[in-house]
């Protein structure tokens, strides 16, 4: 809704004043700068970032760490925010986490004003652009992923030495024609009209460093009073908000949760720092005497007021995280989530490559955990039954009859719409991930074929099943049976498998299981044969049994695949080719059949 506005606004800037091109072209070169820079670290983290991110988010103080310092580094708490919300979407770190890292980002931000203050405004930085922006577009130009990213990094730099320096030159020049300080407001009035001002501006650009620059560029011109300066730097941190906001449109319930903490926290920031502004001002002015600051050096004096505000509402709020979890998760509970919807699959974890890998396989997993309920209700047991009560002699004295509508049910409402996201969100992912993260991609793109593949040979098995367990004829019933077990057992070996930590012991266990399957098959086609031959079963009989052995295999190994794929960490699978070439719909109807 600002955004028409603010562009009526620039146009009349640019009709009324040749001078007001020079301080939009800092603002877009900085701001173009940022986004290169944010790029560029993406590319050349190469998942460091995220697996720091995520061993670094058991404490509150790692979480605040990992805020300050990866902001300060990449000077973008833009791209943490994003990050954090990729994490928290897919279920990789906790709301408490993702919380103490935003609030982290705040005070990693005041190092900018800091460099801009006490480095940037002191020198040409244009002498150092050219040559950077010269350095960063060769190597942009080169084949090599890695020195693509680099030139992405140094030529963001260059573009934000060229911003400040246009924003200089700017304002500098706009002093000959115009007065901004002439619209200088004191007092509370002018105290809570800038810092809207503040805000306005800051969602317009969706970047508290570029308001940030704008106000210490202007400040550093005498374009803008210090008082007022300080009431745009904490409209600043209250706009930035939205970028939270934005990246938690595509997000889930915890996204949004996150996002809120965010409005939150600035909010009761920029309170808390114009009811004490008197006070604060007092303690800046305190250290400026203290690091011998020059009594008209506000450009600095302002970063210290950036920096004392932040630190001040980190120290307020922090203690207060568990309570404002509750508080959030009161206000925005979480949806019933219906079996069908997928719970980890939202567009904001694609924003990371490693977040997306992981939620897909959090999705598979949960797949796993649904399917095996289908499956247990397609051999006439309850879940808890074929993981837990069901023994060998209880199955055979107690044959159930079964509905036939019962797995084509569960398996519309169970397993197609997760299976169909997860194919459709794998599909869209595609163009985001590469190397190792495609790969692994792969790999848990295949266990959920494998899932519904076992499904699949279950629901066939169903159709002979339903019925001979009630046959007359006792071979018959025992054999089915025995079928019955053998994925029984499997599911059951699953379950152990996976407590196992030991990724040797599990890739050998699933291999032994694969080959108890296969024995345990050759075993029962055997006993058919045997009772063939002892006329106890009949040719009909034999034909279906020998058919229904091949479903209950097919079901065991497909589901044994896909559990070593989504549940051995760091297995070198083989992985083999998955086409979707076909439309994600066309694969899932492929597999109903």
């Amino acid at each position: 809704m600002l955004l028409p506005l603010f562009l009526m606004v620039m146009a009349y800037a640019f009709w009324q004043n040749n001078n007001s091109k020079l301080i939009a072209a800092g603002v877009a070169i900085f701001l173009f700068g940022m986004l290169a820079i944010e790029d560029g670290f993406q590319r050349l983290s190469g998942g460091v970032l995220e697996r720091f991110l995520r061993s670094s988010t058991n404490r509150l103080w790692k979480s605040l760490s990992f805020g300050v310092i990866t902001t300060s580094l990449m000077q973008s708490s833009s791209l943490v925010s994003i990050l954090t919300i990729s994490f928290l979407s897919a279920g990789l770190i906790d709301l408490a986490a993702g919380i103490g890292i935003i609030f982290g980002a705040n005070i990693g931000t005041t190092t900018g004003a800091w460099l801009l203050a006490g480095f940037g405004l002191k020198v040409e930085l244009s002498a150092y652009a050219m040559p950077m922006l010269a350095f960063g577009v060769v190597l942009i130009l080169q084949s090599n992923n890695k020195l693509k990213a680099i030139g992405w990094v140094i030529s963001g730099i260059g573009f934000l030495f060229m911003g400040i320096q246009y924003l200089k030159d700017g304002f500098d020049a706009l002093n000959e024609t115009i007065d901004l300080a002439a619209y200088a407001m004191t007092g509370i009035k002018g105290l809570l009209v800038y810092t809207l001002v503040g805000v306005a501006i800051t969602v317009v650009m969706q970047s508290s460093h570029g308001t940030l620059v704008l106000i210490i560029t202007a400040l550093s011109s005498n374009q803008i009073s210090y008082e007022n300066a300080l009431a745009l730097s904490i409209g600043a941190n209250v706009g930035t908000t939205i970028t939270a906001f934005v990246g938690s449109l595509g997000a889930n319930t915890e996204g949004k949760r996150l996002a809120g903490a965010h409005f939150i926290f600035n909010i009761t920031t920029a309170i808390v720092a114009i009811i004490l502004m008197p006070y604060i001002m007092l303690a800046v002015e305190w250290l400026g005497d203290k690091f011998h600051l020059a009594a008209d050096n506000y450009t600095l004096r302002l970063a210290i007021f950036h920096t004392l505000f932040n630190v001040l509402g980190v120290l307020l709020v922090a203690p207060f995280i568990r309570p404002m979890v509750k508080f959030l998760r009161w206000v925005l509970p979480e949806k019933g989530l219906l079996i069908k919807h997928p719970k980890y699959l939202s567009p904001a974890v694609l924003e990371s490559s490693h977040a997306t890998v992981m939620a897909v396989k959090q999705e598979a997993r949960r797949l796993y955990g649904l399917s095996l309920k289908v499956i247990a209700n397609g051999i006439g047991l309850q879940q808890a039954e074929m993981l837990n009560t069901v023994t060998k002699l209880s199955l055979v004295q107690h044959s159930k009859a079964m509905d036939h509508q019962d797995i084509n049910a569960a398996y519309a409402t169970r397993i197609k719409h997760i299976f169909s996201a997860i194919v459709e969100f794998v599909v869209l992912a595609r163009g985001k991930v590469s190397g190792e993260y495609a790969k692994s991609l792969q790999v848990y793109s295949r266990a959920v074929r494998k899932l519904a593949l076992a499904i699949k040979a279950i629901k066939h098995l169903q159709k002979n099943l339903m019925v001979q367990l009630n046959s007359p004829n006792e071979e018959v019933r025992y054999l089915y049976n025995e079928l019955r077990w053998m994925i029984i057992n499997t599911v059951r070996e699953i379950e152990k498998i996976k407590l196992n930590s030991q990724f040797s012991q599990n890739k050998g266990a699933y291999r032994t299981l694969q080959k108890y399957n296969t024995r345990f098959a050759s075993k029962t086609i055997k006993a058919i044969e045997d009772n063939i031959r002892k006329q106890q079963i009949s040719a009909h009989h034999s034909s279906s049994l020998i058919t229904d052995t091949e479903y209950a295999r097919r079901a065991c190994l497909n589901l044994i695949d896909a559990a070593e794929k989504l549940f051995v960490e760091g297995a070198s699978h083989e992985v083999q080719a998955v086409d979707f070439s076909q439309e994600p719909q066309a694969i899932v109807n492929e597999l109903s059949q």
